[in-house]
């Protein structure tokens, strides 16, 4: 017997009819883009209050950023034929004393390796904070970001961990300026390879 898998339509419009989190501050509002064509995959933490406002991924200066890290132009972004972006947590999770909560962790359970299973074309993984690397390489658990970062190429050109865009990151950018003047450029260069093909 055949097991028939969904469409990525049709996983998307189940992924965003999802309600297991209906106790979410602001309701759930799944957040993500792909298409199995897609070659590069970002993984992220989880949605914020301005892209649940606006229901669009990273446009708001942390997506500046990034897209500029990437050297991506906002349309190539935003093609899922191009681009996954995935985070680990669909909808906002709400605010903490520190900042956003964590992606609620039903959320991976419940799609992720569904998701995976579907992007059979992505050549390269730009995986974005704690939670994302948490999950996409668990065996750096007991290093810090910063320690995964700095040791980039261990996963290159596979896959590559960033700190999180954020302006709310910009003390840990000057802290490292070897981040953008060592890495971004190299991140740069593998995108633009797999953007031009």
């Amino acid at each position: 017997m055949t097991v028939q898998t969904p469409s990525d339509t049709q996983l998307i419009r189940e992924i965003r009819a999802c309600t297991l989190c209906k106790d979410l501050p602001l309701g759930p509002k799944p957040i993500l883009q792909f298409s199995p064509c897609a070659r590069i995959l970002i993984v992220g933490q989880a949605p914020g209050r301005i892209t649940h406002a606006k229901g669009i991924p990273f446009d708001d200066p942390s997506g500046v950023r990034l897209r500029a890290w990437m050297g991506l132009e906002t349309a190539a972004f935003y093609d899922p034929d191009k681009v996954a972006i995935l985070p680990m947590g669909f909808c906002f999770p709400g605010t903490g004393q520190g900042g956003d909560m964590p992606p609620r962790e039903i959320c991976a359970r419940t799609w992720r390796r569904r998701i995976l299973d579907q992007l059979g074309s992505v050549e390269f993984t730009v995986i974005i904070g704690r939670y994302a690397l948490d999950w996409h390489l668990p065996a750096y658990k007991d290093r810090t970001l910063t320690q995964v970062v700095q040791h980039w190429r261990d996963h290159w050109p596979d896959k590559i961990v960033l700190p999180h865009p954020s302006p709310r990151n910009n003390r840990w950018i000057k802290s490292n300026p070897w981040f953008e003047t060592e890495v971004v450029p190299e991140l740069r260069t593998r995108i633009a390879s797999l953007h031009s093909t």
